[in-house]
Parts: C-alpha cells; sequence; structure tokens
C-alpha cells in the first residue's frame, strides 16, 4: 500500500456492478490498526442484527494491514463477514502470493469491501489502485485450480463448488487451492454475492524501504524455538506433539491417541514431499506433496482430521483427501469432521448409510457430495454439524462451540484450552489462543487467575498481530507486539497502547456477536467433553462445575457481566462508548467481583 496518502478502502456493490473508493476515518485507524481491527469496526457499522449472512445485505471485506507486504514471514490477508455456520463474526486469513500482490495492486486502498449481489458471476479485477467487475460466467462450476489457471498473468483468490452451492464451510482459495481463508465460510458469502474470483495484477511490494529491519526480524524469528521449529517442520508436526501428549481427536474425537500416527506424521511429509515451499526471505513454508487428486500442500490439519479423524492411516490417502478439500475449496477441518460426524451416526443406525472409519474412498465420495449437495446427506452436511444433527439426531458426536466444530487438539488432555474453545470469537478455534502446547506438557499454571489471564493475554495480542497483518508464527517475535514496524511506515504506538488495542478489538468483536443474541449460553461447553474418551485412560472428561467457575472468573477478568456481556464501564475504558448502538445490550454497571486493575501481561 502506498504511504504517502491517508489509507481509503474500496466500495464494491455487486447488484450496481459499480466500484467507489472512500476514506477510512483517521480515528478508526487510530483505533483498530487495520485488518481483524478495522473490519470489526466495518462489520458492526455496516450490518444490522439479524442480518442473513447469504442475504445480499452482508459484507464480504477483503482487508490487509498497515505493513502486508512487508513485515517478514508468509503476507496474508483477512477475508471479514458474518459466518453462515456460526452467525458470529468471522474472521479467515488466507496466504500465498495473492495478499502480496493484493498490497501491490491496491495503491493507497487498505482494503475492500464487497456487497450486494449480482445477478450473473462476476470477477473482480483490481490493479493500480483501481477495481473492474467483469464478467465470469465461464468461470462458474470451476474448481479453484481451473479458476486460477484462467488468469496466468495474475493472482487469484476465487471460490470452488462448495462456495458456488453455499455449503456453509466454503473457503476462499488462493494460489489455486494451496493456501485458503478457511473456517467459518467466507467462500459460502462469496458465492451468495455471485463473486467468483478476485484477480490481482500489481507487483507485490518489494520490500525495499524496509530491508534492514526485515532482515533484523528474520534473524530474530529465525532463533526463535517457534523458528527452529517451523524450519524444520511448519505445522505438519502439530500432529506428532498431539499424539505423543494424548490430545490428537482420533475416530470422531473418541480417542486421544492414534496408533498410525508416525505414518502420517511429519517423517512421512518430509518422506513423501517433493519440495517446500518458501518466500523470498529466509522463513519457509509448507511441503508440497503429489497425490492420486493432484498437488497438495498437508499442513497439521490435514493428518489430524483427515488422517487420526477418519482413521485413516495411509500417508497417500489423507493427501489426497487434502487435495479434494482444497480444489473444491471446502474447509479441511469441518470437512472431516463432518465425515466423522457420519461415520459415527451411521455405526449408532441414526443414517441409511454403511460407513466406517479408515475407508478413503468413501470419505472421499461423501466430501464430494457435500461440496456439490448432489445428495440427501451431502446436502444436509453442508450446512454444517450442528444442523445435520438436529435433523438426525447425534448431537453429541462431534463437539461444537458457537456452531463451528472443534479443530486439532481435544481439551479434555489440557482443560485451559477448553476455556479458549469456549470463548473464541469465531466459534471453536485453536488458533485464537493454544494454551494446550504449554499445560499438555506440564507447563501449566498455578492457578485458575494465571489461566484465565494466559487464555485473555494471548486472544488479545493475536487480535493485534491479525490487525497488523502478521504471519501467526513470525508474529510471535513481535515483542512490542508491532509498535516498531508501524513507527516504520508512520504510526506511532508503544506495547501498552497495543495491548488496549487488542482488547478493544476483542470486546467490539464481542459486542458484535452480543447484538446478535450470543451470551452465556453459547460459551458452553458440548456433551462431547463431559465425558471420558475411551483412550488414554479414564478420568479426562471435563468437570462442568469446575469450568463453569473457570468461565466466571474470565468474565470477571474481561470486565464483562455473568452473561457474557461488556458492561458499561469496560465500554468506556476501552473507547467504545459512541460506537455502542442501541441494539446492543450493555450492562449499566461492572460485575461486583471484577478486578478493575487486572491487566494482562505474559508473565501471568
Amino acid at each position: 500500500m502506498a504511504r504517502d496518502e491517508p489509507p481509503r478502502l474500496l466500495r464494491v456493490d455487486c447488484t450496481t456492478r459499480t466500484v467507489t473508493s472512500e476514506r477510512i476515518p483517521e480515528a478508526w485507524l487510530e483505533a483498530y490498526v487495520g485488518g481483524k481491527g478495522l473490519g470489526a469496526r466495518y462489520l458492526y457499522e455496516e450490518l444490522d442484527a439479524g442480518t442473513d449472512p447469504l442475504a445480499p445485505e452482508n459484507v464480504l471485506l477483503f482487508a490487509l494491514g498497515p505493513v502486508s507486504g512487508e513485515i517478514p514471514g508468509e503476507a496474508r490477508y483477512a477475508a471479514i463477514t458474518k459466518s453462515p455456520l456460526t452467525g458470529a463474526f468471522l474472521d479467515s486469513y488466507g496466504g500465498g502470493s495473492f495478499p502480496a500482490r493484493l498490497a501491490g495492486s491496491l495503491g493507497t486502498h487498505l482494503g475492500v469491501l464487497v456487497t450486494g449481489r449480482a445477478d450473473d458471476p462476476i470477477a473482480l479485477s483490481i490493479d493500480g489502485g483501481e477495481a473492474t467487475i467483469e464478467p465470469a460466467d465461464d468461470l462458474w462450476g470451476r474448481d479453484a485450480e481451473a479458476t486460477a489457471e484462467a488468469f496466468p498473468d495474475a493472482a487469484v483468490a476465487c471460490i470452488g463448488p462448495a462456495g458456488e452451492r453455499g455449503v456453509q464451510y466454503a473457503t476462499i482459495a488462493s494460489d489455486g487451492g494451496d493456501h485458503h481463508a478457511g473456517r467459518g465460510g467466507a467462500g459460502a458469502v462469496m458465492g451468495s454475492k455471485r463473486l467468483k474470483a478476485v484477480v490481482v495484477r500489481g507487483d507485490p511490494p518489494d520490500g525495499r524501504e524496509h530491508a534492514a529491519l526485515r532482515k533484523r526480524y528474520e534473524r530474530r524469528f529465525a532463533e526463535s524455538e517457534t523458528g527452529r521449529w517451523q524450519g524444520a517442520s511448519e505445522t505438519a508436526e502439530t500432529i506428532d506433539f498431539a499424539n505423543e501428549v494424548g490430545v490428537l481427536p482420533t475416530r470422531g474425537w473418541q480417542e486421544g491417541q492414534f496408533d498410525g500416527a508416525d505414518e502420517i506424521g511429519i517423517e512421512a511429509v518430509r518422506e513423501h514431499a517433493r519440495e517446500r515451499e518458501r518466500e523470498d526471505d529466509a522463513v519457509p513454508g509448507g511441503f508440497r506433496v503429489d497425490s492420486e487428486e493432484g498437488e497438495s500442500v498437508p499442513r497439521g490439519a490435514t493428518p489430524i482430521v483427515l488422517g487420526a479423524g477418519l482413521g485413516i492411516d495411509d500417508f497417500d490417502a489423507v493427501a489426497a483427501l487434502g487435495a479434494v478439500c482444497d480444489r473444491l475449496a471446502l474447509d479441511v477441518i469441518t470437512a472431516g469432521n463432518a465425515v466423522a460426524w457420519a461415520v459415527r451416526a451411521s455405526e449408532e443406525g441414526l443414517i441409511d448409510r454403511d460407513l466406517a472409519f479408515g475407508d478413503y474412498e468413501a470419505a472421499r465420495d461423501l466430501i464430494r457430495e457435500i461440496a456439490t449437495r448432489e445428495t440427501p446427506l451431502g446436502d444436509a452436511l453442508a450446512d454444517g454439524i450442528d444442523a445435520t444433527a438436529a435433523e438426525f439426531g447425534g448431537s453429541g458426536l462431534i463437539p461444537t462451540v458457537k456452531g463451528m466444530d472443534l479443530s486439532s487438539y481435544d481439551p479434555r488432555g489440557a482443560e485451559t484450552m477448553a476455556l479458549a474453545y469456549a470463548t473464541s470469537d469465531r466459534g471453536a478455534c485453536h488458533r485464537r489462543a493454544r494454551p494446550v502446547e504449554s499445560e499438555a506438557v506440564g507447563r501449566g499454571w498455578p492457578t485458575d487467575r494465571a489461566r484465565v489471564a494466559a487464555v485473555v493475554g494471548e486472544q488479545n495480542r493475536r487480535a493485534v498481530r491479525w490487525s497488523l497483518i502478521a504471519d501467526d508464527f513470525v508474529g510471535e517475535a513481535l515483542d512490542d507486539l508491532g509498535a516498531e514496524w508501524l513507527a516504520a511506515v508512520g504510526r506511532e504506538y508503544d506495547r501498552e497502547a497495543l495491548a488496549t488495542v487488542g482488547e478493544r478489538i476483542w470486546t467490539l468483536v464481542r459486542l458484535f456477536n452480543v447484538r446478535e443474541g450470543f451470551d452465556r449460553s453459547d460459551d458452553g461447553l458440548p456433551d462431547a467433553l463431559l465425558e471420558p474418551r475411551d483412550e488414554p485412560g479414564d478420568g479426562n472428561a471435563i468437570d462442568p462445575a469446575e469450568f463453569r467457575s473457570l468461565l466466571d472468573r474470565y468474565y470477571r477478568y474481561r470486565g464483562w457481566d455473568r452473561n457474557g456481556r461488556p458492561t458499561r464501564e469496560t465500554v468506556r475504558r476501552l473507547g467504545l462508548t459512541s460506537v455502542v448502538d442501541d441494539e446492543t445490550p450493555v450492562p449499566g454497571a461492572p460485575s461486583s467481583d471484577r478486578d478493575a486493575s487486572a491487566e494482562v501481561t505474559d508473565d501471568d
């Protein structure tokens, strides 16, 4: 993005097929930085309570941050909208060449806000700070790879058949399906607008202006524990870690370890990979492998959910399932969990379909049915696990929070992770906070207050990183939360101010969700987690009373009332009083036992 002019926003109306450019309010930039924060402010402003996520009135924002394309690591963009899967706020992030070239195409603009619905399929072409709307009838029906191939001179973010058919966990795919803005169904929103693709032709920022700063952070990251781990394994080693500590969701969340984990873990990935994705800098990407369904880049979720979760211990089969999801532009995690639900429902006689764990071909066929909605079971599962269970029964088979199924870690082996899942703003998400990585190996916290502080602190810090927008892993090297990088582009903050920005963003998203009717009941745990796993051992169930006490403490720490609503005092303290509308219930007094002086720090 050009730095010599105030940031602007491109607004695209698919209904009228018009594009306009508008100034982003300076106060919004200061309070929310960019990316997730700015997206939260726009979403709260643009939408009325109860807006149907697939209606023309919903908005879809392709957002960048103030240092996009310059900070080390993989460039990323945020897709921000109201989720069709959960009905809550959704921010999902995609990488690859698209966000870097988007940054080089937008000129002075920091994002693209899309609203309305076209009568026929369209594509949005962006270059030189301008956007044009073009017909895309010939692209409709193509998968992510074929859509990208139609634009050999550009980078493309697009939907596949899943997004076209409104599958509520359809993704927005970039680089032909190598990267995805995944969980929550942003691809379905894009499909509802008949927007097939966003095509960007600008060159990525060259990074020369901040080359020395970039090199210094590359070295800092490479020397960190996270940098050494990513350099060796990226996220592909997640399954090995989860299996070792007993939190690997196996065979539809019935067990915590998988006896075939070695066959699909990091060593298997290294054996099968033909190359390693790399950026121009020192931060390596994922492993590229070939499968019978085409190329894929299997990251941590692929072997966890499509391997252990489905009882499949053949690496080639797991990679092929990942490639199917990638080309159809379907979220790997929910697709895998949906198939696991169907297998368990079949075993319990809830559906008339012969399915079994370990059956690769049956899983592949069902995934395709989901993406195309071509069978009754596929059509039902396309609306999510909760919706399918409401129709057939089996609501306790696969755990969900706010309508989104859990992902990589079973919190019955790490109860602080249960709190992170329950309080995640977009539904059960392991990326908002990952205390499991400390707790499961015995490096937990001595008190409940410290456990809560760990979750709150990580949620706030990630809200800041996703507003920059920084690579998830390289972002962990930002000890000052990005203040030095922001100063380099003329935005002055210190670490304390950015910590407040993170809390402000998290609270505004909560206010959005409260306005949509979310409350304490949506922060509860599913029944599936209140029962012990079959393996490893008994006693792993989460105690409901202990969890309720932990959730109470979380609310007090954040300055929310017992029903999970930010109090008027908290709203005032974070500068949100003028933002909140009359449709959002805000309690008039703070919780009586809130520790108002509580400050979230790394030491907590």
